[in-house]
């Protein structure tokens, strides 16, 4: 018993060695490592790779960002530049062909040519007289005892009838007053071929008037002038009184005869 009992403990003492001999060289590296249970630990170990990064890959991935990051903040700034530089390109383009635009049409040229042409200055009127002029006298048949004077622009210039007609029948030796309410609100201007009208009451409808006399002959004066007119009356000649007056030159005859 004895015997066997020492044999025994030599044997679990020697099974002990071994065993710690067996741990230490794993502990050291030194030992066989089974694949399969390598492969095993790998694969436990996979928790920490695909939620926790180690140290050298985060290390890794942060600095491959940051280049990313920084390779595109400088396409996005050369982007921006050239869009920049385009941009001012295309505005001083722009500018530049507004300008030489507007300068096309402001036209220095067409000034210049406007300023070469000379414009046709306009005549001035003048009095009209009777070497530009025709006059001639009807006895209208309304309104009664009325002669109407029409004057005709036979000249190239414009003329003005200016004020009313002095008029003198046969040897008379004054002349007849204007009818101040006919005084029309411009001067009458006749272009050539154009004519003006003034009327003359012969006299007073009612036979109220004086001093009447048959007058054979007429003068018509124009604007107090020398100019004298002397248009022709009927043979029998026109009968006049105390009531005979002129109106004021007008453009129109209906306007002369409301006088």
């Amino acid at each position: 018993m004895s015997a066997r009992t020492n044999r025994t403990r030599m044997l679990a003492a020697a099974a002990l060695a071994v065993a710690a001999m067996t741990l230490t060289a794993c502990n050291n590296g030194e030992g066989t490592r089974d694949e399969g249970a390598s492969t095993a630990s790998v694969s436990t170990s996979s928790p920490t790779a695909a939620g926790t990064s180690s140290p050298e890959a985060s290390e890794g991935t942060s600095t491959g960002a940051a280049q990313a990051g920084s390779a595109a903040s400088a396409h996005s700034a050369g982007s921006a530049a050239s869009t920049s530089k385009g941009s001012t390109g295309g505005a001083a383009g722009s500018s530049a062909a507004g300008s030489s635009g507007t300068t096309g049409a402001s036209g220095s040229t067409g000034s210049q040519g406007s300023k070469g042409s000379k414009s046709v200055p306009v005549p001035a009127s003048t009095s009209c007289s009777s070497t530009s002029t025709r006059t001639t006298a009807t006895v209208v048949s309304r309104p009664l005892n009325h002669l109407l004077l029409t004057v005709t622009n036979t000249g190239s210039k414009n003329c003005d009838l200016v004020g009313y007609p002095i008029v003198r029948f046969s040897e008379a030796q004054s002349v007849p007053p204007a009818i101040e309410a006919s005084k029309p609100q411009a001067v009458v201007t006749l272009a050539p071929g154009e004519s003006g009208y003034a009327s003359v009451l012969l006299s007073a409808a009612d036979g109220s008037g004086s001093h009447g006399y048959t007058a054979k002959s007429l003068a018509v004066y124009f604007d107090k002038s020398q100019s004298v007119a002397r248009p022709s009356l009927p043979t029998k000649g026109v009968y006049i009184d105390s009531s005979l007056s002129v109106s004021y030159w007008q453009s129109d005859m209906a306007d002369a005869l409301a006088w």
